[in-house]
């Protein structure tokens, strides 16, 4: 296995009364794509949150190359190299694909944006990546969905991410749309530079983009397998086992209540 990146150790998180995770160890290799699945409501996005700083954990420790790190936030993370893409991308659709390429990091000039030296780096970050794109001085609001998640992949990137945390970056996309975003994460997973961690319902997309497979329930990693030593069949049967478990347990716990 390569170098670690990334290692979480006994983190837990509770909101008031509730519970979101329990006791989460994780690692991430450098260059690794790690997916995360879970029934909703199992802590991923919780996860996610701790790791790009946005929620401090009320236990346990992150380890950033072995040095442990205190993210005290969004932007803290970011400058040390930990970059999240989510589904509402925080892109400004009203603005054109290079503009958002160098949002709040323009490049200027006796106050002036040199729009033309944004234009040239963004087409050539983005050819580089082999996301294509007709134009970028296009509004972003006119791309697809799924060229609009990749532009905002490429953002990160392009801003140095070392760790690029993904939150569903495939809801609600077509199998075309879908295809783009997955054909990213397999030329970033080549360059092996940027090591991901992607939350994700697709089993088999998830399958077949990632190196390696966490099952996230009741707070806590219960599942960690290479992705080519497990398969769609047992990840669902996982699943389906859980909330089986979780509705027996609900149901049991309605009739202790009956008099």
């Amino acid at each position: 296995m390569a170098e670690e990146i990334l290692r979480v150790e006994h983190v837990s998180k509770r909101f008031g009364a509730i519970t979101a995770l329990r006791d989460i160890n994780l690692r991430l290799a450098k260059g690794e794509v790690l997916g995360i699945i879970g029934d909703n409501g199992a802590g991923k996005s919780t996860l996610i949150k701790i790791l790009c700083g946005f929620h401090p954990p009320d236990t346990g420790r992150i380890l950033l190359d072995g040095n442990e790190v205190v993210l005290k936030s969004v932007d803290h993370a970011r400058s040390i190299g930990i970059d999240t893409v989510y589904q509402d991308l925080a892109l400004v659709n009203e603005l054109t694909v290079y503009h958002n390429m160098f949002l709040n990091r323009e490049l200027v000039r006796w106050r002036l944006l040199r729009n033309r030296a944004m234009r040239k780096q963004a087409k050539q970050h983005l050819d580089d990546m082999g996301v294509a794109i007709a134009s970028v001085d296009v509004e972003v609001a006119k791309l697809s969905g799924g060229q609009r998640q990749a532009i905002a992949v490429a953002r990160s990137v392009y801003s140095d991410a070392r760790i690029l945390l993904l939150d569903e970056p495939l809801a609600a996309m077509g199998a075309k749309e879908g295809a783009l975003i997955l054909d990213l994460v397999r030329a970033l997973r080549s360059r092996g530079d940027v090591a991901i961690i992607i939350i994700a319902h697709n089993y088999a997309q998830v399958l077949d983009v990632c190196d390696r497979v966490n099952l996230l329930e009741h707070g806590t990693i219960s599942f960690d397998k290479p992705a080519s030593e497990t398969s769609v069949q047992e990840l669902t049967d996982l699943v389906v086992a859980e909330y089986r478990n979780s509705r027996t347990a609900t149901f049991a716990d309605v009739n202790d209540d009956q008099p």
